[in-house]
């Protein structure tokens, strides 16, 4: 009986439906065939790949389904899997719909992420990786390529030398040659982290250096047997450095037919909770489960037409989600982001560094969040010597899924943050920030003082500990002051509170509320309090009579957005906080329930 079968029938013994893997984690797309996983299909987007520019370049943000993607292409253009064609594909759009080139190619795929150098000893580490490769295609090829291949192709002395011998043994051979490369960019991460590396870095990239020599060999060898190339990664930014080597290459991140192509779009995500609802016993419908998921994962555009007609999930944090709420007996899971989802905010860091006064990146980060967005251009790619240019920040934040594309604002693109996940590390991002400055943070006792803002209401002892914080912050750098900061730092604050999602400037009928303390009432469900603050802020030299009418002011501010709808079908049953906050410079001066 075939391995499936058994799997089927011992499922069936304990009572339970047969159902489908569920792929989370998953990158080799012949692994989740064989092993009957759930995939989402997007082989319709070879189609659109086949008929574009030969040489692809498509960047998207860490865990979002690239590396799964590659491995859907090669297995389908694999010349050794053209016999296969029907059980890898037979259940798939492509399956029905196969395009001229399925499985003519010999497949070389480069994962740059796995170069054991750095920058320093690139071109060791780039050809010891290279010559594993180049020998497992060899072997694998062994077939269609003549007598003595392997040989003649190992008796070359590094990289350059050795992809030029592959090209001539395919062109020999009368083959043709498909070569995708992964995360591209990867070695990027040292000048991102630590700008001493720059000049190593244009080294490697300009001039005589190895690597874009080894890319000058890649255009070279598309005039030859080299027929397909496919590269991907997160960042812009050595696009620009290599592809003035490599100008034969189109970049098609940005463009409207290739939207979808990675991440799920809602369909996609409906379909899936369709199809595990009928043999999991859910415990909530599609839409309460979409309701759920949608402010955590979703609202990605990588297209500006696409905008307001199509938004994409993170395909990686929807298998989380999916797999933990199945194996949670159908409850929500308690965590709706898993560990390892983390942004590399030493990229950032690094950033924010060449930025000590706060003059325009990491205002950029407190506009953001004190906003809820910032404007800009998006620039398809930038030179990393460029990469501290004020005007390539924003579109740094794009590359890195730190912001998506939100519209448009006065003639410019219109940033905002995708999503919750993205929300909560942005916040953990800025108070690191301030951690490094040294400020301390008590966990046990920001713990407690958040227990008993959620179920006993007391709330000036949690406020007083933030504007502790502020003033312990700010004390250490004049040049932290201002609206901006005080309502970033909060909101930073409030996030790392497990029973709230902090919503700034709720928009409702209303108006617009500060923030809102959105209860997490599906993870404490016998929590008793939810708050609506509007936080105020003012000059050192105001008055107190100034105050006063401040507060006045706000007072009935909050009175209009309690009654808001929307504050009253997320709050539930717990009682509604209406408090008035209020800053001079840095000083706490009001904290009143109206």
């Amino acid at each position: 009986m075939p391995l499936l079968d058994k799997c089927k029938d011992m499922l069936t013994h304990r009572n339970r439906p047969y159902r489908k893997r569920i792929p989370y984690g998953m990158m080799n797309f012949e692994d989740i065939v064989k092993d009957d996983c759930y995939y989402v299909d997007k082989t319709s987007f070879i189609e659109d790949v086949e008929a574009s520019n030969k040489f692809f370049f498509f960047i998207r943000p860490r865990r979002f389904g690239k590396s799964l993607t590659l491995s859907m292409l090669q297995n389908y253009y694999d010349i050794n899997k053209k016999d296969r064609f029907e059980e890898l594909f037979g259940k798939l759009y492509i399956g029905s719909h196969p395009t001229p080139e399925q499985g003519s190619y010999l497949i070389l795929r480069l994962n740059f992420s796995v170069v054991a150098a750095g920058l320093d000893d690139y071109q060791r580490g780039l050809d010891s990786y290279c010559a594993i490769e180049f020998y497992g295609f060899c072997t694998r090829y062994k077939r269609y390529l003549l007598d003595g291949a392997t040989e003649r192709v190992m008796a070359c002395k590094g990289a350059i030398d050795q992809l030029a011998a592959i090209c001539r043994e395919c062109t020999d051979a009368g083959q043709h040659a498909y070569l995708f490369i992964d995360e591209y960019d990867h070695f990027t991460n040292k000048i991102l982290t630590e700008p001493q590396h720059m000049l190593t870095y244009r080294q490697q990239t300009h001039g005589e250096g190895y690597l874009r020599l080894f890319f000058d060999a890649v255009k070279t060898a598309t005039e030859t047997s080299l027929k397909r190339v496919f590269v991907t990664g997160v960042s812009p930014v050595t696009m620009d450095d290599l592809t003035s080597g490599f100008n034969i290459g189109t970049n098609y991140s940005l463009e409207t037919e290739f939207n979808a192509m990675m991440g799920f779009n809602e369909e996609e995500v409906r379909d899936m909770l369709a199809y595990y609802s009928t043999v999991c016993p859910f415990h909530h419908s599609i839409d309460e489960l979409i309701e759920r998921m949608k402010p955590w994962y979703d609202n990605y555009c990588f297209a500006k037409p696409r905008y307001g007609k199509e938004t994409m999930y993170n395909s990686v944090m929807v298998l989380y989600f999916i797999d933990n709420y199945i194996r949670n007996d159908c409850e929500f899971p308690e965590y709706m982001a898993e560990d390892n989802i983390r942004v590399d905010y030493n990229k950032l860091r690094m950033l924010i560094r060449h930025d000590k006064n706060f003059e325009h990146d990491a205002r950029v980060i407190q506009r953001l969040v004190t906003n809820g967005f910032v404007t800009g251009t998006l620039k398809k790619g930038f030179p990393a010597e460029s990469i501290n240019d004020p005007d390539n920040f924003v579109s740094l934040l794009f590359y890195f899924g730190l912001v998506t594309i939100g519209g448009t604002y006065m003639g410019e693109t219109k940033f905002v943050i995708p999503n919750e996940v993205v929300r909560d590390q942005i916040y953990k991002y800025l108070l690191s920030t301030y951690s490094e400055n040294d400020l301390s943070v008590d966990n046990y006792e920001k713990g407690q003082l958040e227990s008993r803002l959620a179920y006993l209401g007391e709330y000036k002892q949690y406020f007083a500990y933030i504007a502790d914080a502020i003033k312990q912050y700010s004390s250490q750098r004049d040049h932290q002051k201002g609206e901006a900061y005080v309502h970033g730092f909060t909101l930073a604050m409030t996030c790392q509170c497990r029973f709230y999602r902090p919503i700034s400037e709720l928009d409702n009928q209303g108006g617009y509320a500060d923030i809102f303390l959105r209860p997490l009432i599906e993870n404490y469900p016998d929590m008793e309090h939810s708050y609506i603050i509007e936080l105020k802020y003012c000059k050192a030299n105001t008055t107190d009579e100034q105050v006063k009418q401040l507060f006045d002011d706000a007072k009935a501010q909050i009175a209009r957005y309690a009654e808001s709808g929307v504050v009253e079908d997320v709050a539930h049953k717990t009682r509604i906080h209406k408090l008035v906050v209020i800053f001079r410079s840095v000083d706490m001066v009001a904290c009143e329930e109206v």
